[in-house]
């Protein structure tokens, strides 16, 4: 996809309830989650606003990404689903990015961060996701043994090691978040981990619409 079509995007994904007590216009708050989510940086992103004559620091559009409060969508029932877990950095530390896509659509399902790697975290992940969307009969398919097949087989949910086939869509997924998150430690210095999570929810819905 083109960069100028990644930047146009799509519209009306985003809810804008919260804007009722912000005094900026709904389309521009609506251009500036979109843009940035699809691609610009904070700083590019303040720029193209002022260009429209709204004038709007980094971090009003960053608050503005953490008040719309993006999620996935629940309820898919994939035949397929392919898990991994990445580091990130966030700040000056690492934390581990796990992530679910549904290898038909290359739409993220579910999207969750955690300060270690560990089983206990994994199965966190796998109840997060079994209670968005059934996925009870689904073939799970990750690259190598670990805690993901540790958690996979301890729940009783079906798995199935490969590395290229269906495995492609998510590893396609997860170099655009590495290329995206390269910025985290201007975009998230001095945050909680939890502002990084629920960026990473949205870049998926913004995915999930737009980018797939």
């Amino acid at each position: 996809m083109s960069e100028s079509n990644r930047l146009d995007g799509c519209t009306g994904w985003i809810d804008l309830e919260f804007v009722e007590r912000e005094r900026t216009p709904h389309e521009i708050i609506e251009t500036g989650i979109r843009l940035h989510l699809a691609g610009l940086s904070l700083s590019n992103t303040k720029q193209y606003l002022e260009r429209l004559g709204v004038e709007r620091s980094r971090t009003a559009i960053h608050n503005w990404i953490q008040k719309a409060d993006l999620q996935p969508v629940d309820g898919a029932s994939p035949n397929r689903v392919a898990v991994d877990e990445t580091a990130i950095q966030i700040d000056s530390d690492r934390y581990w990015l796990y992530a679910a896509v549904d290898p038909r659509t290359n739409e993220f399902l579910h999207v969750d961060v955690f300060p270690v790697q560990s089983k206990q975290f994994t199965l966190v992940f796998l109840r997060d996701l079994r209670e968005k969307h059934h996925v009870e009969d689904a073939l799970f398919l990750v690259d190598a043994g670990g805690h993901l097949t540790a958690a996979l087989s301890r729940t009783s949910l079906r798995f199935q090691i490969t590395r290229h086939g269906n495995r492609n869509a998510i590893e396609r997924v997860f170099r655009e978040v590495k290329r995206r998150t390269s910025s985290f430690s201007n975009t998230f210095r001095n945050a909680e981990p939890t502002a990084a999570e629920s960026w990473l929810r949205a870049f998926a819905v913004c995915w999930n619409r737009c980018l797939s």
